[in-house]
């Protein structure tokens, strides 16, 4: 019977049995080691070296994995202030070496019409734009963090991305692997704010460990119900599956409207009159009215320091504990969070004069904004212990990056948007239309949210800004193809 059995199942070939008796040799030592040292995290190592192993194998599963940890990953500071996102940034700078790994390898093979890609190029003239400025920082070794970390983002979200996401049937899998994680996320805070009667004031205690504060929380939740409204149409009406979308789109509103971010609802707004500006063709018009709007705007602030007229007064603009008193706050001048913008905002335009060209160099804007401020415009949180940024994404370029940086910035936002409208209406089915106008939609969310903030360095928004980015430009690509292969031969 023995040698039947042996005869019908295939045989362990000995290099993999040889493999697995040193792995669970490792595993055995790391844990007796891990509890005679009292140091337990060795008893991690073997799972580091099974995702070194599956990396060098086939990074698309790692891929995978560091897509699902985006909802799940926590801010951690280690002893001497070095702090990161775990465990999704060391598996960016993991992939990043595999991917340039891979493409000294097989960069034969890889697709140049990606890398050729108009708005590839525009991405690398601002990659390009922030070593530039590093290296004429005003304090090198913060730039230099910076602006590796910007590597590895867009190695690994647009590259590595257009690399793997090259279909709709990629975006599908990619798709449920994010959006399992960022529900169970949902559920666990919503059901800690429930303990606490869904009150305005204790949201900030219900977020943790997985998100920074209600803002972050809220822009991943709208960055992505686009993808979650377009993927309903994936399956028909009275699909379990169609019915399980139904519910987790209810499900991320109603917690977008308990974080109480009302960047957030303004977004979603927006999402809704970008599809119809989208599909009506009129991204080139709408852009150009908001770009005179904003210029018109900026003039008539400036003009005759017209600014000065709107400075808050200190002993009314405080925090508020209930969200329809911070709303008429906003309205009238005297929430805390909207005067301490402007408070940093002036700083950054007054710091622009002094170097136009080139910045302070990226992530400087804590280290040299103070002296810049005005105290016409201080509130009780200028003192800024947790060493936030300007909160205007755009604003932010032009202080560490000059006007260069700004200007590429901004082209690269234009062009995504124009160029993604022309790539929806060429798409030659409908799934594929809706996933040029979900990347979009959620692309525009981004940009909304960076008018007042700068998370585009965060792993929960960041990292979807590129992917975006990528999807459309992929979708270009594909659309292409399938207009060649239909034209008839010559």
């Amino acid at each position: 019977m023995a040698d039947k059995l042996s005869s019908i199942s295939p045989s362990i070939p000995e290099q993999s049995q040889l493999l697995f008796r040193w792995f669970a040799g490792i595993t055995l030592v790391s844990i007796l080691g891990g509890v005679a040292l009292d140091a337990l995290y060795l008893a991690a190592l073997p799972a580091g070296l099974l995702l070194a192993y599956v990396t060098i194998v086939d990074f698309r599963k790692v891929y995978l994995l560091l897509l699902a940890c985006i909802p799940f990953s926590i801010e951690f500071a280690f002893p001497g202030g070095l702090a990161t996102d775990l465990p999704t940034e060391p598996l960016m700078i993991g992939l990043m070496g595999v991917y340039f790994l891979y493409v000294l390898r097989h960069g034969k093979d890889l697709n140049s019409n990606f890398i050729r890609h108009p708005l590839t190029v525009l991405i690398l003239l601002h990659l390009l734009w922030v070593f530039a400025t590093t290296i004429t920082s005003s304090l090198l070794y913060v730039s230099v963090k910076f602006s590796l970390a910007k590597l590895w983002y867009i190695v690994v979200f647009f590259f590595m991305t257009g690399s793997i996401i090259k279909t709709e049937k990629n975006w599908k899998t990619a798709f449920w692997v994010v959006l399992i994680p960022l529900v169970t996320t949902v559920l666990i805070v919503t059901g800690r704010h429930a303990t606490h009667g869904f009150s305005f004031d204790t949201v900030a205690e219900t977020l943790g460990p997985f998100y920074r504060n209600h803002v972050n929380y809220a822009a991943l939740l709208a960055l992505f119900i686009p993808f979650v409204w377009f993927a309903r149409q994936w399956y028909p009406k009275g699909h379990r599956l169609r019915w399980l979308i139904n519910g987790i789109i209810l499900l991320l509103l109603i917690a977008i409207q308990l974080s109480y971010t009302r960047t957030a609802y303004v977004t979603l707004v927006m999402a809704v009159g970008a599809f119809f500006v989208i599909h009506f063709r009129l991204v080139k018009l709408t852009l150009f009215a908001a770009t005179i709007a904003a210029v018109l705007g900026f003039a008539y602030m400036y003009q005759n320091n017209t600014y000065m007229e709107y400075a808050p007064d200190f002993e009314h603009t405080v925090v508020h504990q209930q969200f329809d008193n911070l709303v008429e706050a906003t309205v009238a001048g005297e929430d805390i969070s909207t005067m301490e913008r402007f408070y940093r905002w002036i700083g950054g335009f007054r710091m622009i004069k002094e170097r136009p060209m080139t910045g302070y160099g990226p992530g400087n804007f804590y280290n040299f904004y103070k002296p810049y401020t005005l105290n016409t415009w201080r509130t009780y949180v200028s003192d800024n212990p947790e060493q936030s940024s300007i909160h205007s994404y755009y604003l932010l370029m032009m202080v560490e990056q000059g006007f260069p940086g700004m200007i590429i910035f901004i082209i690269l936002t234009y062009y995504a948007l124009i160029r993604g409208e022309r790539v929806y209406h060429q798409s030659p089915n409908q799934t594929r239309k809706d996933l040029v106008m979900a990347a979009m939609l959620s692309l525009i969310v981004i940009d909304a949210f960076l008018l007042i903030n700068d998370m585009i360095e965060t792993d929960k928004m960041g990292t979807f800004y590129f992917i975006n980015l990528a999807l459309i430009v992929n979708m270009d690509l594909l659309n292409k193809k399938t207009l060649q292969a239909k034209e008839p031969a010559a």
